[in-house]
């Protein structure tokens, strides 16, 4: 075999496709989010305002946030050292997870290097705990989900998307005395929807099933201290895991689970994606666990960042743009083509300075592609009128363009 031909042909079939992913290059400047600068392949600068960041709340710049962290790594220095099991849990770990249990009112919560790794660690656990265990997943469910699940050799059932009719046919399928669990997401991120949480609870107690939820595009956002959706509709003593990142509202880095300490001591102990990888930095730690601890109280924050969404998909709609708009921050601008989503893309960042990356398959269906604007606090009436006036301007050019080509 030629491997680099393979290569080529891998690499070929996805500009062709018009779905070959490039990375622009940024310098953030402290103090200054939501603005930064593009660094071009020739070296010079151009400024931007980022659109497509998940620093929802601005929390990476906080200076709370990075007093903590400067504290904790003069203290301690860079990195932890080593596993959880082996030299790598300090003071500062063991507050953040204390910092996250109290957060979601569990008992307990385990501290991974991501989300990812977190549900993807968590859910190929869970049979070697519960033997025979049946996972029932929403099809939308995150790719960390999915593999998780994928790998763990035990049995699964896909539900149609926050179809609870669809759900409940599968329960009722299997064998009554089968441990289940029912995997599924509060916000899905593509779309910004909502799952049914309240009733994918009462079909897990109906069917003695466990509850896995994917808070990761809620926590910092949702509910009266941040805890996300389930703690916003009450529902967070029914959820058995709970599963969320550091790295998005928190604007720092790294994913947990919160659940019992039975659950929790269990993956510790069973998890290979736990149990093998060194720890987060106590720097890090002390940074996420200051802006757990300063989200807790500022509901003024999440206020603002709802509203700069409403603003901005209002504004969007005003222009007749096909967003979706299910009540979440996310604001879906579905294009429907991966090359036109790349060239508006490109035309927003090089003529306007605006940075919104396009979303192409399979992130999303074929057909959906999309540029998924997220809104913070800080994206004032000036970002707000500049991301407005640039989509207007751009969107009846590739509107044209579009035209041309069917013809």
């Amino acid at each position: 075999m030629d491997y680099n031909n393979q290569l080529d042909a891998a690499l070929n079939k996805l500009h062709e496709e018009g779905r070959y992913r490039t990375f622009i290059d940024i310098e953030r400047t402290r103090g200054q989010f939501p603005h930064a600068v593009r660094v071009r392949k020739d070296g010079s600068k151009q400024p931007v305002t980022v659109w497509c960041g998940n620093d929802y709340l601005g929390m990476g710049q906080h200076p709370e946030v990075l007093a903590a962290m400067h504290e904790a790594l003069d203290a301690t220095g860079a990195g932890s050292g080593g596993t959880r099991n082996i030299s790598g849990t300090t003071v500062y770990h063991k507050a953040l997870e204390a910092e996250l249990s109290d957060l979601h009112g569990k008992e307990s919560a385990l501290l991974f290097t991501s989300a990812y790794i977190a549900n993807d660690a968590t859910l190929s656990t869970l049979p070697k705990l519960f033997p025979g265990l049946i996972i029932y997943s929403d099809a939308l469910n995150h790719a960390s989900m999915i593999e998780g699940i994928r790998r763990n050799g035990g049995e699964k059932r896909i539900f149609r998307h926050n179809d609870l009719a669809h759900l409940r046919q599968l329960l009722e399928a299997d064998d009554p005395a089968a441990p289940k669990l029912i995997a599924f997401e509060s916000i899905y991120s593509m779309d910004g929807d909502f799952g049914p949480i309240r009733e994918l609870c009462d079909l897990a107690d109906e069917f003695n099933a466990l509850t896995y939820l994917d808070e990761v595009h809620a926590v910092g956002m949702y509910g009266p201290r941040g805890a996300g959706v389930a703690e916003r509709d009450g529902l967070m003593h029914r959820i058995d895991i709970i599963n969320g990142t550091l790295g998005k509202a928190y604007g720092v880095h790294g994913g947990y689970i919160a659940a019992s300490e039975k659950m929790c001591d269990a993956v510790r102990s069973y998890a290979p994606g736990f149990i093998f990888t060194t720890s987060l930095p106590p720097a890090v730690a002390a940074g996420a666990a200051a802006s757990i601890r300063i989200l807790k109280t500022d509901k003024k924050r999440r206020e603002d960042h709802q509203r700069q969404a409403s603003i901005l998909k209002l504004r969007l709609k005003g222009l007749g743009l096909p967003i979706i708009d299910h009540g979440s921050h996310i604001v879906p601008v579905i294009v429907g083509d991966p090359v036109h989503t790349k060239i508006l893309s490109d035309m927003l960042l090089d003529k306007f300075g605006i940075y919104v990356q396009p979303i192409n398959f399979p992130t999303v269906p074929r057909g959906t592609e999309r540029l998924r604007f997220t809104p913070s606090p800080v994206h004032g009436p000036r970002e707000m009128d500049a991301v407005v006036n640039a989509m207007d301007e751009l969107w009846s050019h590739c509107a044209l363009n579009r035209a041309e080509l069917s013809a």
